[in-house]
């Protein structure tokens, strides 16, 4: 599966716009690894020189907490039965009280 598609590189906040945006804010995506029980969940992001992309939103693994994480993690991660972190392509913007 293609975690990143062109039309939601189009719809990811740049890094650092949600400091000063007001009113609710929002997930606009979402992985998740279907063989254990992480999940990603995307606030802002944007390409590096790389080519990669830093992400900034909710991570919810061992705990749920706030941070950064590449691309190219996510893409690299294969579980117990081989299978990669997946996007869930029924996810729609969340506001993240939900998980505060």
């Amino acid at each position: 599966m293609k975690l990143l598609t062109e039309a939601l590189k189009k719809k990811i906040p740049a890094l650092y716009t949600s400091q000063e945006q007001e009113g609710p804010q929002k997930f606009v995506c979402k992985f998740f690894d279907p063989c254990g029980s992480w999940t990603w969940y995307v606030m802002e992001g944007e390409e590096k020189g790389s080519g990669d992309w830093l992400f900034y939103g909710l991570v919810d693994g061992h705990e749920k907490e706030w941070g950064y994480f590449w691309l190219s993690e996510l893409e690299s991660v294969k579980g117990p039965l081989g299978i990669g972190i997946e996007r869930d392509i029924f996810f729609e913007n969340e506001e993240i009280v939900k998980y505060a």
